[in-house]
């Protein structure tokens, strides 16, 4: 598992890799007057402020809980990852924008030029994406499928540089622009869905409730376990909470040993953080919620 520490590190090189590089592929695009180059230069430079700004909140979210953020500054990494998102959203439309008139009117463009910092591009971005492939964090995440949709853009502009230099197809600049575009729209789609299911607290996919009622029940002295929730901050530290029933003659040490149990059946589900109440067996619930899921699930209620 990468660390926090780790995946500052990733993405601060990220930053500084993709920063230096938009620099040089401005001037590349100029030289060269090729629309995908430029096209892919500010889409650069938007990667670069979103990367440095996911940078500054990745150190931002390790820090400890406190009076104003009880849970923490974890979701300071998922406000990065949705900043970054946007800002792709945003280039996605610029280089839409500018790639169209080139597509109706196609200009000469320095081919040798373009295979040039094709390769340059590859090699760049490709060790960036390699660096930070391994995190966990969706923050990492996100930044890593910035430099990964750059390097599959600069494969295609290779590929695209080449066909161009023996045949002089100058639409295909245009061409590309729209295709690499649309390449990202589609994947900051499915990424930004995740990140708005997590602000809405949305259960994370790959949690079971029925397989941790069931383990619960088996492993645990608990009867059984109602009103659960479960969330998670930035989308690799999952929180629950939830009543836990136990029999009516329980002795304190006994209720000891089941919250134990159950914290250590949840740790195999990936719930960091666990909070319970604990309910006898002829103990009513007292509040709405409970109610409700008593009348519409009774069998989580009574699972002897």
């Amino acid at each position: 598992m990468v660390s926090k520490k780790e995946t500052q590190k990733n993405i601060k090189i990220a930053f500084f890799l993709n920063f230096i590089f938009t620099i040089v592929e401005i001037i590349g695009g100029i030289l060269t007057n090729s629309i995908s180059i430029m096209s892919d230069a500010i889409h650069d430079l938007g990667d670069s402020l979103s990367i440095g700004l996911a940078w500054i909140l990745e150190k931002k979210s390790v820090e400890k809980p406190d009076e104003k953020f009880t849970y923490g500054y974890a979701r300071y990494s998922l406000l990065g990852a949705l900043i970054n998102s946007l800002v792709l959203l945003t280039g996605s439309a610029i280089i839409i924008y500018r790639a169209i008139p080139r597509i109706i009117h196609p200009e000469e463009i320095n081919k040798e030029g373009m295979i040039l910092f094709a390769i340059v591009g590859i090699v760049v971005n490709g060790f960036a994406a390699w660096k930070t492939s391994k995190g966990e964090a969706i923050n990492e995440k996100t930044v890593s499928l910035h430099l990964l949709e750059d390097v599959l853009g600069w494969v295609a502009v290779f590929v695209t540089s080449i066909i161009v230099y023996f045949t002089n197809w100058y639409i295909l600049d245009g061409l590309l622009s729209i295709l690499i575009t649309i390449f990202i729209l589609f994947n900051v789609g499915k990424n930004l869905k995740k990140i708005i299911s997590i602000f809405l607290q949305k259960a994370p996919d790959n949690i079971n409730f029925k397989k941790i009622e069931e383990e619960i029940v088996l492993k645990s002295n608990a009867i059984g376990i109602h009103h659960i929730h479960i969330w998670s901050l930035e989308g690799t530290n999952n929180y629950l909470t939830m009543h836990v029933v136990v029999n009516n003659n329980s002795t304190s040490d006994q209720i000891k040993v089941i919250k134990s149990d159950v914290k250590h059946i949840l740790s195999h589900h990936k719930i960091s953080h666990v909070t319970m109440e604990i309910e006898f067996e002829d103990e009513n619930c007292q509040t709405i919620d409970c109610e409700l899921e008593q009348n519409s699930n009774p069998h989580q209620y009574h699972n002897h």
